[in-house]
C-alpha cells in the first residue's frame, strides 16, 4: 500500500486516479510515500525517512526546498504545460488591457449612478469616451521571454491576433521548438528582445539565473513607452527598478500577476491577484498530471517532469526492477553491475540518465534480488537510495 499525503485543495479528477486498493490518500497519512501539492511551503518542515517523491500540481516549485529534497533522494515534479492554456488567455487579456483603457471605461459607467435615464446615460458617455481611447496591438512587437509550454503559447497567439513576435530563449528544447509557430522571430540576447519590443512578456521560472532578470540596466534597453509583463514569477523582476522607470516615463506600464504594497495606487500599473492558473480546468489538468506522474514513479520507477532527477523511462522488461540514485561520478554504474554479476544475476534491460550532479538507474533483471543484493548496491559508494519493484 502505497501512502499520498496531500496538501492544499487538490481537484478530485486527479486524487480519484489512484487505485485505492493499492493507495492510501489523505491529508493526514503517517509515513507517506510522496506528497502531492500546490502551494502549500515545505521550507523547514521535517522529512519524513519514507518520502520518495514530490508533486507539485503547478509549474512553480518555490515552495519546496529541491536541493534538499534531492540529496535525500527525494525526486520533484512539477506538472509543466498543464495551466499553460490558462495562463496564456490570461495574457492576452492583459496585452488588451494594457493598450486600450477598458477597465477605466468600464469603471467610469459604474459611477453613474446618479443617472436614470437610458439617454441620458448613452450622452454622458458619448462625451467622455474620448478620455478612454487606447491603441491597437494589431502590428506592435511582442517580445516573449522564455518559449516553454506558456511563453509557446502565448507567442503563437499574439501571432494570430496580428501581432509581430519576437522570443527569446537560451535553452529551447526540441519540444518547445516543435510548437512554436516559424513566424516567431528567433533572437539570441535578451538585450536585442528588449529593443525592438512594444510589449515584453515574461516566461521563466524563478532560479538563481532569472533572479532579478529585469532589472535597472535591463529597463535602460526597452523602447521608450514600452510595457512589461510579469506573468512568470515576482523574483523575476526588480520592482524597485521597474517603479523607478515609471517615474521617469522610460517604461509604458507595469502589468502582473504578483502585486506588492509598493505598486498600489499607480495608473501606469494593472496587478492581477496571482490567476494565471485559477481555472477549474487548470487545476484539474494539473491534479490529473501530478498523480499519474506519481503512481509511475511508485510502481515503475520512471520519472517524467522532474526538477531535479534526470528524466528517465523504460517499458517493464518481465522479471524484477531495481532503481537506484547515485551521484554522477565515474565508477558507480560498473560496481553495482558487478553486484550482480557476482550474484549470477541475468540483467534484462537498463537505462542510465544524469542531470547535473545526479544520475538515476533502472535495471530489469531476471530473478528477484536477495537482501544481500540490495545491502550491497546501497554500501557502493556514491550510491544514495535503492528500491527494488
Amino acid at each position: 500500500m502505497y501512502r499520498i499525503k496531500t496538501y492544499n485543495q487538490i481537484a478530485d479528477i486527479g486524487l480519484s486516479r489512484f487505485p485505492r486498493e493499492r493507495y492510501e490518500v489523505s491529508p493526514d497519512v503517517d509515513r507517506p510515500d510522496a506528497f502531492i501539492l500546490r502551494s502549500h511551503k515545505l521550507h523547514g518542515e521535517p522529512v519524513p525517512d519514507t518520502l520518495l517523491a514530490v508533486a507539485r500540481a503547478g509549474a512553480g516549485v518555490n515552495n519546496v526546498p529541491v536541493d534538499e529534497f534531492t540529496h535525500k533522494g527525494v525526486v520533484v515534479f512539477n506538472t509543466p504545460g498543464a495551466n499553460a492554456n490558462a495562463v496564456k488567455e490570461l495574457v492576452t487579456a492583459a496585452l488588451l488591457l494594457g493598450s486600450r483603457r477598458i477597465l477605466d471605461g468600464m469603471n467610469r459607467v459604474q459611477q453613474l449612478t446618479d443617472i436614470d435615464d437610458p439617454e441620458q446615460m448613452a450622452r454622458q458617455l458619448e462625451k467622455e469616451k474620448k478620455q478612454f481611447a487606447g491603441s491597437e496591438i494589431a502590428g506592435r512587437t511582442l517580445g516573449v521571454v522564455g518559449l516553454g509550454a506558456i511563453g509557446s503559447m502565448v507567442a503563437n497567439v499574439a501571432l494570430e491576433l496580428g501581432m509581430q513576435v519576437a522570443g527569446f530563449d537560451p535553452a529551447l528544447s526540441v519540444e518547445a521548438a516543435w510548437r512554436l509557430s516559424s513566424r516567431v522571430q528567433k533572437v539570441d540576447s535578451l538585450d536585442a528582445l528588449l529593443r525592438l519590443s512594444d510589449f515584453v512578456t515574461l516566461h521563466v521560472p524563478a532560479i538563481e539565473q532569472t533572479h532579478h532578470l529585469i532589472d535597472a540596466e535591463a529597463l535602460q534597453r526597452f523602447k521608450p513607452g514600452a510595457k512589461l509583463l510579469n506573468f512568470a514569477r515576482e523574483q523575476v523582476v526588480d520592482v524597485d527598478a521597474v517603479i523607478a522607470a515609471l517615474e521617469r516615463g522610460a517604461l509604458g506600464a507595469y502589468i502582473t500577476d504578483f502585486p506588492v504594497p509598493a505598486l498600489l495606487g499607480r495608473k501606469d500599473t494593472l496587478l492581477f491577484p496571482h490567476l494565471g492558473a485559477s481555472t477549474a480546468e487548470a487545476e484539474e489538468n494539473c491534479s490529473v498530471m501530478a498523480a499519474d506522474q506519481l503512481m509511475d514513479f511508485l510502481e515503475n520507477g520512471n520519472i517524467v517532469n522532474s526538477v531535479n532527477y534526470p528524466q528517465t523511462r523504460m517499458v517493464r522488461n518481465g522479471g524484477y526492477r531495481i532503481t537506484f540514485a547515485n551521484d554522477n561520478v565515474p565508477r558507480v554504474l560498473g560496481t553495482v553491475l558487478s553486484v550482480l554479476a557476482d550474484h549470477n544475476v541475468n540483467v534484462l534491460d537498463m537505462v542510465n540518465k544524469s542531470l547535473r550532479d545526479i544520475a538515476y538507474n533502472i535495471i530489469d533483471i531476471e530473478s528477484e534480488p536477495t537482501p544481500a543484493i540490495i545491502e550491497a548496491i546501497a554500501a557502493a559508494e556514491g550510491v544514495m537510495h535503492v528500491r527494488v519493484l
